[in-house]
């Protein structure tokens, strides 16, 4: 897909934003995480989240023929890995319209939250995963990365594994 074009996020975006995480998690995490947790998710308040924190740095979305169908969330620091010293920088969060899986788009925004951090002389990026994300899992290792902590997260009332995955930047 060579259309792509890869943007800071605008106010307008929100909506499509918040519907590619809802079908995101529903489409990604069915069988992994707890049904009640995606089938309660509430879009107008995750409207009203995304409109107090789209301004923040790094967080950019992908566009094709002048629709959002991916975006990603990252941040040059380790403000939520601290625990691993030699970490100066995360991405958060990269989603892709389930139906536009596989067409480059994810590798697009991944490529661009690299070049952003090399800009910045960032030399080690982690991302977090549910270990259970096969998907996922296959393609933050295409893209480099290796595996080198795990630990448990909170989505509702249960916990879940997440696998960090570190990057020479």
């Amino acid at each position: 897909m060579e259309n792509i074009i890869i943007r800071n996020i605008e106010e307008k975006d929100i909506p499509s934003v918040v519907d590619i995480q809802i079908e995101g998690w529903k489409s990604a995490y069915r069988g992994i995480v707890d049904d009640n947790i995606l089938n309660s998710m509430n879009r107008n308040e995750r409207i009203e989240k995304r409109r107090n924190d789209y301004k923040e740095n790094g967080f950019i979305v992908a566009e094709l023929n002048n629709q959002v169908v991916g975006f990603c969330r990252y941040i040059d620091s380790n403000k939520f890995t601290q625990d691993i010293s030699n970490i100066d920088c995360e991405l958060l969060a990269l989603y892709v319209k389930p139906n536009l899986k596989y067409n480059g788009i994810g590798t697009k925004l991944f490529q661009f939250v690299i070049n952003e951090f090399k800009s910045k002389n960032k030399t080690k990026m982690i991302l977090w995963c549910l270990k259970d994300n096969e998907p996922s899992k296959k393609f933050y290792t295409k893209m480099g990365g290796e595996i080198i902590k795990e630990r448990t997260m909170g989505i509702g009332e249960k916990q879940y594994l997440e696998i960090g995955f570190e990057y020479n930047i």
